[in-house]
């Protein structure tokens, strides 16, 4: 493709790099204590952290000098490889049981979760699909339901895992692609009854689930158990104050609030660096979302464009729920806040998806 190369958007490379940063003091500050507890050394989740953050830096910079277009013709084996994968961590022995989830395949921390690398997968093939059958996408049946069923089928995988959290970023993220690539709205309505429709099927097939709402809507009914972690984090952000409590401070992290270095750790960032800091961190977040917006309306074609906005949909998603959920304005669902916590399968994924849309910001017309 003839196209002529520029400089990466260097805002984004410094907002992610800032992020990474903040990430990795939070994940010390948040786990030392339970770290040293469990394993006799303060640093145990830091210096995995840092391990997985340099892999994932390389992987960014790496990324970053592949043509975009190479992920167009690769897509269809990326996303059979994540299928195939999704097969295999079902498999007794083969997928490692964690919490209740069998989504891992590996050995002890060096181990990937196949489910956070579909969704880069599925964006690319999205992308792809989306760019190439234009003219059939204001047709539910030969445009919208086809990438519909490719969707829901890696839905379904991750749920027997199962995963609530990652499906429903991958669905969502996808669903703003279709939008976004012309779909009628009249699609949308019925998407969205059918998906109400199967978000309750779900909650009902599962007792803890209907737990994590009824404790989503008054946590105090069973604070002991089902509404415990979100009390905790509240416990955590309300102390934090405009300033919070000094890094290194936080309360909650006293064996209060559950691993929080994971999917929790912006109520201990807020609890020790106060609204400010919390603000700060997610107006980092607002830039990436400026920026990949940004590069998506300059790409030089159509493929570039969806790949782009797939992948800031999928950061801008998944904040929103990880924030939503740790200020008690959504359900305990089990997502990563991106860049931030701890999880070596998430952070690498999403500092791949950051390459991909430096690549591109490289062709970029803006």
């Amino acid at each position: 493709m003839p196209l002529k190369k520029s400089t990466p958007d260097f805002i984004l490379i410094i907002v992610t790099l800032t992020l990474l940063a903040v990430g990795l003091i939070m994940v010390y500050s948040a786990s030392a204590v339970w770290a040293d507890y469990k394993f006799d050394d303060s640093f145990f989740f830091a210096k995995r952290q840092l391990l997985f953050a340099a892999v994932g830096v390389f992987a960014m910079f790496f990324i970053m000098n592949v043509e975009y277009w190479t992920w167009r013709n690769w897509a269809k084996v990326l996303i059979i490889i994540c299928f195939v994968l999704l097969v295999l961590v079902l498999i007794p022995g083969i997928g490692v049981l964690r919490n209740g989830s069998r989504s891992w395949i590996g050995v002890g921390a060096f181990s990937i979760q196949p489910s956070e690398f579909m969704k880069l997968a599925m964006i690319a093939f999205l992308a792809k699909y989306l760019s190439e059958n234009q003219k059939y996408i204001t047709s539910f049946r030969k445009g919208v339901l086809p990438s519909l069923l490719l969707v829901f089928t890696a839905f379904g995988m991750i749920m027997l895992q199962p995963d609530l959290g990652t499906g429903t970023v991958m669905v969502g993220t996808c669903v703003v692609m279709i939008f976004i690539s012309g779909a009628r709205v009249m699609h949308f309505a019925w998407m969205g009854l059918a998906g109400l429709a199967g978000f309750a099927a779900l909650v009902v097939s599962a007792p803890y689930r209907i737990k994590r709402i009824t404790s989503f809507l008054d946590p105090w009914e069973d604070p002991l158990n089902s509404g415990f972690q979100i009390i905790q984090s509240l416990y955590a952000i309300g102390p934090g104050g405009l300033f919070g409590l000094g890094l290194g401070e936080s309360r909650q992290k006293f064996f209060y609030l559950p691993e929080p270095q994971n999917d929790f750790i912006f109520a201990i960032l807020a609890e020790e660096l106060g609204f400010i800091g919390g603000t700060f961190v997610l107006l980092l977040f607002a830039l990436i979302l400026w920026r990949g917006i940004r590069i998506a309306l300059g790409a030089p074609d159509l493929f570039g464009s969806f790949l782009a906005v797939g992948i800031v949909s999928m950061i801008a998603i998944q904040v929103m729920i990880n924030v939503g959920v740790v200020t008690g304005l959504m359900p305990v669902t089990g997502i990563t806040l991106p860049f931030l916590s701890y999880g070596g399968s998430s952070l690498t994924l999403m500092l791949m998806a950051v390459g991909v849309l430096l690549n591109i910001s490289r062709y970029s017309r803006n």
